[in-house]
Protein backbone atom coordinates (compact mmCIF):
# COMPACT_ATOMS: atom_id res chain seq x y z
CA UNK A 1 0.00 0.00 0.00
CA UNK A 2 1.61 2.98 -0.89
CA UNK A 3 2.29 6.46 1.61
CA UNK A 4 -0.88 8.14 1.99
CA UNK A 5 -1.06 11.78 2.01
CA UNK A 6 -1.76 12.81 5.45
CA UNK A 7 1.90 10.73 6.38
CA UNK A 8 3.93 12.15 3.69
CA UNK A 9 2.93 15.44 5.09
CA UNK A 10 3.61 14.58 8.64
CA UNK A 11 6.96 13.24 7.36
CA UNK A 12 8.17 15.92 5.47
CA UNK A 13 7.82 18.35 8.38
CA UNK A 14 9.17 15.99 11.08
CA UNK A 15 12.42 15.06 8.52
CA UNK A 16 12.64 19.17 8.55
CA UNK A 17 12.82 19.42 12.22
CA UNK A 18 14.54 16.42 12.58
CA UNK A 19 17.46 18.51 10.78
CA UNK A 20 16.97 21.50 12.92
CA UNK A 21 17.31 19.41 15.92
CA UNK A 22 20.19 17.71 14.42
CA UNK A 23 22.29 20.71 14.17
CA UNK A 24 21.16 21.57 17.81
CA UNK A 25 22.07 18.77 19.26
CA UNK A 26 25.25 17.49 17.88
CA UNK A 27 26.84 19.86 14.68
CA UNK A 28 26.39 23.09 16.30
CA UNK A 29 29.46 24.32 18.53
CA UNK A 30 31.42 27.10 19.07
CA UNK A 31 34.42 25.48 18.88
CA UNK A 32 33.80 24.26 14.96
CA UNK A 33 36.94 25.41 12.77
CA UNK A 34 34.70 25.39 9.77
CA UNK A 35 31.07 26.39 8.52
CA UNK A 36 28.74 23.88 8.55
CA UNK A 37 28.24 24.09 4.67
CA UNK A 38 32.64 23.63 4.32
CA UNK A 39 32.67 20.37 6.63
CA UNK A 40 29.52 19.14 3.93
CA UNK A 41 31.67 20.05 1.37
CA UNK A 42 34.68 17.88 2.61
CA UNK A 43 32.30 15.03 3.53
CA UNK A 44 30.96 14.43 0.33
CA UNK A 45 34.05 15.26 -1.35
CA UNK A 46 35.88 12.75 0.97
CA UNK A 47 32.69 9.92 0.30
CA UNK A 48 33.68 10.30 -3.49
CA UNK A 49 37.35 10.35 -3.79
CA UNK A 50 39.19 12.86 -6.22
CA UNK A 51 37.03 14.16 -9.02
CA UNK A 52 36.53 17.55 -11.10
CA UNK A 53 34.76 20.21 -9.33
CA UNK A 54 31.74 20.37 -11.27
CA UNK A 55 30.84 16.61 -10.42
CA UNK A 56 31.52 17.81 -6.81
CA UNK A 57 28.60 20.67 -7.52
CA UNK A 58 25.95 17.97 -8.92
CA UNK A 59 26.77 16.08 -5.61
CA UNK A 60 26.23 18.30 -3.69
CA UNK A 61 22.78 19.68 -5.65
CA UNK A 62 24.57 22.96 -5.46
CA UNK A 63 25.59 25.24 -8.79
CA UNK A 64 29.74 25.56 -9.62
CA UNK A 65 29.64 28.78 -9.19
CA UNK A 66 28.22 28.68 -5.37
CA UNK A 67 30.54 25.74 -4.97
CA UNK A 68 34.06 27.50 -6.16
CA UNK A 69 34.79 30.22 -3.39
CA UNK A 70 34.20 27.08 -0.63
CA UNK A 71 36.66 25.36 -2.87
CA UNK A 72 38.61 28.10 -2.58
CA UNK A 73 38.30 28.64 1.48
CA UNK A 74 38.99 25.02 1.66
CA UNK A 75 42.11 25.09 -0.38
CA UNK A 76 43.29 28.62 1.37
CA UNK A 77 42.97 26.39 4.74
CA UNK A 78 45.07 23.47 3.06
CA UNK A 79 41.65 21.11 3.89
CA UNK A 80 41.02 20.60 -0.14
CA UNK A 81 44.13 19.71 -2.90
CA UNK A 82 43.58 20.95 -6.07
CA UNK A 83 45.06 20.25 -9.62
CA UNK A 84 44.32 20.69 -13.36
CA UNK A 85 42.65 17.31 -14.52
CA UNK A 86 45.36 15.73 -16.75
CA UNK A 87 42.93 14.52 -19.00
CA UNK A 88 41.78 18.42 -19.83
CA UNK A 89 43.91 21.34 -18.28
CA UNK A 90 40.71 23.98 -18.46
CA UNK A 91 39.17 21.55 -15.75
CA UNK A 92 40.23 21.14 -11.93
CA UNK A 93 40.24 18.01 -10.00
CA UNK A 94 39.74 18.09 -5.85
CA UNK A 95 40.74 15.58 -3.07
CA UNK A 96 40.47 16.09 0.35
CA UNK A 97 44.33 16.34 2.04
CA UNK A 98 45.57 14.95 5.05
CA UNK A 99 44.57 17.55 7.18
CA UNK A 100 41.05 17.49 5.36
CA UNK A 101 40.93 13.79 6.25
CA UNK A 102 42.29 14.38 10.08
CA UNK A 103 39.58 17.26 10.76
CA UNK A 104 36.82 14.68 9.84
CA UNK A 105 37.95 12.53 11.81
CA UNK A 106 37.92 14.87 14.51
CA UNK A 107 34.68 16.32 13.72
CA UNK A 108 32.97 12.64 13.56
CA UNK A 109 34.36 11.36 16.82
CA UNK A 110 33.15 14.57 18.43
CA UNK A 111 29.55 14.64 16.87
CA UNK A 112 29.22 10.97 17.68
CA UNK A 113 30.55 12.23 21.01
CA UNK A 114 27.86 14.60 21.40
CA UNK A 115 25.05 11.99 20.22
CA UNK A 116 25.95 9.27 22.62
CA UNK A 117 25.37 11.58 25.54
CA UNK A 118 21.87 13.12 23.91
CA UNK A 119 20.91 9.09 23.40
CA UNK A 120 22.20 8.17 27.00
CA UNK A 121 18.52 6.54 27.28
CA UNK A 122 18.28 4.62 24.12
CA UNK A 123 19.81 1.33 24.06
CA UNK A 124 21.32 -0.52 21.24
CA UNK A 125 18.52 -2.32 19.73
CA UNK A 126 17.00 1.43 19.38
CA UNK A 127 19.65 3.21 17.91
CA UNK A 128 20.38 -0.04 15.67
CA UNK A 129 16.74 0.47 14.78
CA UNK A 130 16.99 4.43 13.87
CA UNK A 131 19.81 3.60 11.69
CA UNK A 132 18.16 0.96 9.49
CA UNK A 133 15.22 3.16 9.23
CA UNK A 134 17.40 6.36 8.53
CA UNK A 135 19.79 4.39 6.20
CA UNK A 136 16.61 3.18 4.22
CA UNK A 137 15.32 6.36 4.09
CA UNK A 138 18.16 7.90 2.73
CA UNK A 139 18.90 5.17 0.41
CA UNK A 140 15.41 5.68 -1.14
CA UNK A 141 15.82 9.37 -1.32
CA UNK A 142 19.13 9.03 -3.21
CA UNK A 143 17.99 6.15 -5.81
CA UNK A 144 15.22 8.36 -6.40
CA UNK A 145 16.63 11.27 -7.05
CA UNK A 146 19.51 9.35 -9.62
CA UNK A 147 16.26 8.16 -11.57
CA UNK A 148 14.90 11.31 -11.80
CA UNK A 149 18.13 13.09 -12.82
CA UNK A 150 18.90 10.02 -15.16
CA UNK A 151 15.43 10.79 -17.15
CA UNK A 152 16.04 14.19 -17.52
CA UNK A 153 19.60 13.83 -18.75
CA UNK A 154 17.80 11.45 -21.39
CA UNK A 155 15.13 13.62 -21.95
Amino acid sequence: MAVQPDTAHELVDELFLFGRALRLAIVASHTDPLPQALVGVLVVLAARGECRQNELATELCITPSSLSRQISDLVDAGYIGRHADPCDGRASLVHVTDAGKALLLRSKEVRSARLRETLAEWDETDAQSALESVRKLKNTMFDHASRQHAMQVHA
